[in-house]
């Protein structure tokens, strides 16, 4: 499929639908609960789940449908922390086989998941930039889809 990526009709009713197209009223409609964490997670990744899907669940914007793409963020949260700490501790350039000098090989595995976090992260408002699209007001903890009030048509 060519072109941007939909965006899905939830943050088009947080963010007031500038463009007025008709919204999507045959969406699926999950219900927002808390996923259960996937037991392939290590114990970092393990603490970065448990710690956004408080922050998530608060919001009102996981559903059990958003369980791999979260498990896919924490992951590689994980793996790139364990990247960063060896960075730290062994630097950034080591000594090839040969003597040579050469970039650590961690640092291209902390940018390979860094690049792979800001992916999901963007999907999931983790971001400033992502965040600043969407416009919270008190009915922010509706159901995942009802719209508030303010937006809706005058009969």
């Amino acid at each position: 499929m060519r072109g941007r990526r939909p965006k899905p009709t939830r943050l088009k009713v947080l963010t007031g639908n500038p463009g007025k197209r008709p919204l999507n009223k045959s969406e699926p409609r999950p219900t927002p609960s808390a996923p259960e964490c996937p037991p392939e997670l290590g114990p970092a990744a393990q603490r970065e789940w448990a710690r956004l899907v408080g922050e998530l669940s608060a919001l009102n914007m996981i559903t059990s449908l958003d369980r791999a793409a979260l498990a896919t963020y924490c992951g590689a949260y994980a793996l790139w922390a364990e990247a960063t700490e060896a960075i730290q501790k062994f630097g950034a350039m080591v000594k090839s086989p040969t003597g040579y000098p050469m970039q650590s090989p961690y640092i291209s595995i902390a940018n390979r998941q860094a690049e792979i976090m800001m992916r999901i992260a963007s999907e999931f408002g983790f971001t400033p930039a992502s965040r600043s699209r969407i416009s919270v007001h008190d009915e922010s903890r509706l159901p995942l889809f009802e719209q508030p009030a303010f937006l809706r048509a005058s009969d």
